[in-house]
């Protein structure tokens, strides 16, 4: 059973860690809006290129997280 409680704080872990990632996505979506509607491109394209980052770290965080809650649910071979 102890097994069982670390594959849950992993997996709680990861979601927290998901959930960070999509919360500093959208802080860099509005500032790339707010550049790009000032017509600072290039700032606009750093932000934008930053929130992409945070998305992409936040869907592996998420696949862990399932990954971890699938090794909770079955059973051991």
């Amino acid at each position: 059973m102890p097994e069982a409680k670390h594959d849950h704080q992993k997996a709680v872990e990861y979601h927290e860690s998901a959930a960070k990632h999509h919360q500093d996505a959208a802080y860099h979506h509005k500032e790339a809006a707010k550049h790009y509607t000032a017509g600072n491109h290039e700032k606009a394209a750093y932000h934008a290129h930053m929130a992409h980052g945070h998305h992409l770290h936040a869907a592996d965080h998420s696949a862990e997280a399932a990954k971890q809650m699938l090794g909770m649910t079955r059973p051991p071979p």
